[in-house]
């Protein structure tokens, strides 16, 4: 196990590389003043521009700048603002927020895809299935943003029943409808995923073997079955958690969410490549934390795969 976990990191490490250069080289090679628009109305001073220019090392080839950058990065230094603002300091700030929106969007996910998964795989064709199938495939058929707007909108302007902003502060009760709506799309496809697996895997053998042997249908469906089926639902679930933390700038526009996705929109707009950069990065690290442990549940789940 500690040589499949070892050769999993070491294929993390050029893919961190290659992602992170790519992103570096579209963030700070692209066309355009990244100082217009710092001084007002009217353009900066020459003084102003040589003196960051040669702070951020702008004038150094793209290269140049890529590994001053990672060797700041591998210090914990993810750089600071051209108002002298750490980066460190506003992910700090931003990304408890957007844990724990997407820790609920994935709970959710899991609990509701997973059940109605389970339950319409082992007792498919009846009214209910029909009706979970109908409902994931409205919710994978409607972007997020709009499934957002109408929550907002009903629950909360014309009802009342929550609020259609989230506070500063961010409480995991306020956060639970936002979370909701980031992780509908991906609990329609979990539902989906779970079903399909669950049916497939009651014709095996081994289930079959399992029941002729005389085990009792709980053990059968708890041990055997799920077993196996989860085994493409985890790659899923682990995976899916970079990309709600990455998706999630359009729950958090809509709902008001001082998090992560906020933190890079206005960084965009200002056209603050470091928070732009520090940002995308860290998420490509949560992107292969994730994966390296799917991968390692994986293993733990069918110990042939460690063997490959």
């Amino acid at each position: 196990m500690g040589r499949y976990v070892l050769r999993r990191l070491l294929q993390l490490v050029p893919v961190f590389l290659g992602t992170t250069f790519l992103i570096y080289v579209l963030v700070w090679a692209i066309p355009g003043d990244p100082f217009a628009g710092k001084c007002g109305d009217r353009p900066c001073p020459d003084a102003y521009v040589s003196a960051m220019r040669d702070k951020f090392n702008l004038d150094d080839n793209i290269f140049s700048q890529y590994v001053q950058y990672l060797g700041n990065l591998v210090r914990g230094d993810f750089g600071e603002t051209f108002s002298g603002i750490q980066v460190s300091e506003l992910i700090a700030n931003a990304y408890p927020i957007t844990i724990r929106l997407a820790l609920i969007a994935l709970a959710i996910e899991a609990l509701i895809g997973l059940a109605a998964g389970i339950y319409t795989g082992l007792k498919g064709g009846g009214f209910l299935d029909n009706l979970v199938l109908i409902s994931t495939l409205f919710l994978v058929a409607v972007p997020v943003f709009v499934t957002g707007y109408v929550i907002q909108t009903f629950l909360g302007l014309r009802l009342g029943l929550i609020s259609p902003t989230v506070s500063a502060d961010a409480p995991f009760s306020e956060l639970i409808v936002p979370g909701f709506v980031l992780g509908s799309l991906s609990m329609a496809y979990v539902t989906r995923l779970t079903r399909t697996s669950i049916a497939e895997n009651q014709k095996a053998d081994y289930v079959r073997t399992a029941v002729a042997k005389g085990l009792a249908p709980r053990r059968v469906i708890g041990v055997h079955l799920l077993r196996n089926s989860a085994i493409p639902v985890i790659t899923f679930l682990g995976t899916d958690l970079g990309a709600l933390m990455g998706g999630a700038i359009v729950t958090e526009g809509i709902f008001n969410i001082r998090g992560i996705g906020g933190l890079v929109f206005r960084a965009i707009v200002t056209k603050e490549g470091v928070t732009v950069t520090g940002v995308v990065v860290l998420l490509v690290i949560v992107y292969l934390l994730m994966n390296l442990l799917v991968d390692v549940v994986y293993a733990v789940l069918d110990p042939r795969i460690r063997l490959d």
